[in-house]
C-alpha cells in the first residue's frame, strides 16, 4: 500500500508508515511539510526521497497521482464566519480546503485526518459540522473517533480525534472505528440520530455519517486497557539528567506559596498548585502517575514536576519517550545535504505536536485491513 503524507507542522513519527497486514508492506511515497526543522528530521530518519518541503497550495500539482491513503493533519481553527449557511462555515483559504481538493482529485482509497480533542466543540459545534459536511460528498464512509494514547501504554493523558474516510467501492464492512460491528448502528443503546444541516452544539467521542444523517455515541477513548504504565517508568536516570532542566532558586521560592493537592485528576498526579489553579505554570506535577498532555507550546513546555526531591522540567528524551519514539528521534536534522543537530529546545514542539507511533499504526491497520479484505 502505497502512502501521501502531509507532515503538518512537525515530523509526524513515519514510524507507521511500515505497516505490515497480510504480507502487504506499506510505505511512504509522497511527504509535505512547511518548516524547516520538521523536514530536516524526517530526512534524516527516513530519507530524502520523497520529502518535499513548502507550502502545499503551491505543490498540489506535483503530488503523485496513484497512491492508496493519505494521512495528514491540519490546524485546529475557527473557519471564516462569511457567507455561513445553516450553521457550516466558509474553508477556503484553510489547509482542510486543500486536503479535502486532494482527496477529491487523486480519490484515493482511504484517508486519516488527526486532531485535537477540542474540534468537536468549536464555534458551537460549527467547525467539526462543517469539517463533515465537506467530506461527506466525496464518496467515503466517514467516521471519526477521540482515542487516548494511554490505550497503548504510553503513561501520557493525551485524546486525540482520528477522522476516517474508507472509498465506497473498497469499504469491505460496515465497522471502521467502534468497538462493535453493527448492520445498524442508529439501533445501538445510547445512540442518537440526528439530520447533519439541523446539528448543533458539540459532536460526541465516535460518529458517523450516512446519507443525510449523522450517527454518534459517547464511547469511551479508551480501545484497549490504559495498563499501569507510570511516568516514572519512563524518566532519565537522574545521572544523566543535566541540571539545566531543574528550577532557579527564585522560581522555587515562588511555587513556596502553592497550596497542597495531593490528589490525582485523569491519572495525573497534582503535587500542588496556585489556590484554585489559576495558573498552569504554577502546577506542580508528581512522578507516579501519569502525565498530562504534552503540546508545543513554550509556556507548556516548562510545566513542573517533581521527580525524587528535585523540581525540574521533563528533559528532550523524556517528552519523546512519552510519546512513544525512541531517544534521539530528533537529535539530528539534515539541511542542505548536510547533518545538524537540533537543540533539546527545538526538540520540544517537535515531539510535542507529534502523533504518537503507536495511535498511527492503530489507525493505518484498521484502514489497511479494510481494503485488504
Amino acid at each position: 500500500w502505497e502512502f501521501l503524507t502531509e507532515v503538518i507542522g512537525l515530523p509526524r513519527d513515519r514510524l507507521y508508515i511500515s505497516v505490515f497486514q497480510d504480507d502487504d508492506e506499506a510505505f511512504n511515497i509522497w511527504a509535505n511539510d512547511m518548516k524547516k526543522d520538521a523536514c530536516g528530521v524526517y530526512r534524516k530518519r527516513f530519507g530524502s526521497k520523497e520529502m518535499v518541503e513548502g507550502d502545499i497550495k503551491s505543490l498540489k500539482s506535483v503530488i503523485p497521482s496513484d497512491f492508496d491513503i493519505l494521512t495528514g493533519g491540519f490546524p485546529c481553527q475557527p473557519f471564516s464566519g462569511a457567507g455561513k449557511k445553516k450553521g457550516v462555515f466558509d474553508v477556503r483559504g484553510t489547509l482542510f480546503r486543500d486536503i479535502k481538493e486532494i482527496v477529491q482529485k487523486r480519490k484515493p482509497k482511504a484517508f486519516i485526518l488527526e486532531n485535537v480533542k477540542r474540534i468537536l466543540g468549536m464555534q458551537k459545534g460549527g467547525t467539526f459540522k462543517t469539517i463533515l459536511t465537506e467530506l461527506s460528498n466525496l464518496n467515503y464512509q466517514i467516521e471519526w473517533r477521540i482515542v487516548n494514547v494511554r490505550s497503548f501504554g504510553l503513561p501520557q493523558n493525551r485524546e486525540r480525534i482520528l477522522i476516517i474516510g474508507i472509498r465506497d467501492d473498497v469499504l469491505s464492512k460496515n465497522q471502521i472505528l467502534h468497538d462493535v460491528e453493527a448492520t445498524n448502528y442508529s439501533k445501538l443503546k445510547g445512540v442518537k440520530t440526528s439530520k447533519l444541516e439541523e446539528h448543533e452544539g458539540t459532536f460526541s467521542f465516535w460518529g458517523r455519517i450516512e446519507g443525510e444523517n449523522v450517527i454518534e455515541q459517547e464511547l469511551e477513548s479508551k480501545v484497549s486497557d490504559f495498563g499501569d504504565a507510570k511516568l516514572k517508568d519512563h524518566l532519565q536516570p537522574p545521572s544523566e539528567v543535566s541540571d539545566k532542566f531543574d528550577f532557579t532558586e527564585s522560581t522555587i521560592e515562588r511555587l513556596g506559596g502553592n497550596t497542597p493537592r495531593n490528589k490525582f485528576v485523569h491519572g495525573v498526579e497534582i503535587l500542588s498548585n496556585q489556590e484554585g489553579g489559576r495558573r498552569m505554570g504554577y502546577t506542580i506535577f508528581g512522578e507516579n502517575g501519569i502525565a498530562p498532555t504534552l503540546t508545543a507550546t513554550t509556556s507548556r513546555i516548562y510545566e513542573r514536576y517533581k521527580i525524587g526531591e528535585v523540581y525540574r522540567i521533563l528533559t528532550n528524551v523524556e517528552y519523546g519517550r512519552l510519546q512513544g519514539f525512541e531517544d534521539d528521534h530528533c537529535d539530528h536534522m539534515i539541511i542542505g545535504g548536510n547533518a545538524e543537530m537540533l537543540s533539546p529546545y527545538k526538540q520540544y514542539p517537535l515531539y510535542g505536536n507529534a502523533i504518537p507511533p503507536h495511535l498511527a499504526k492503530w489507525g493505518l491497520q484498521i484502514v489497511v485491513s479494510q481494503i485488504n479484505n
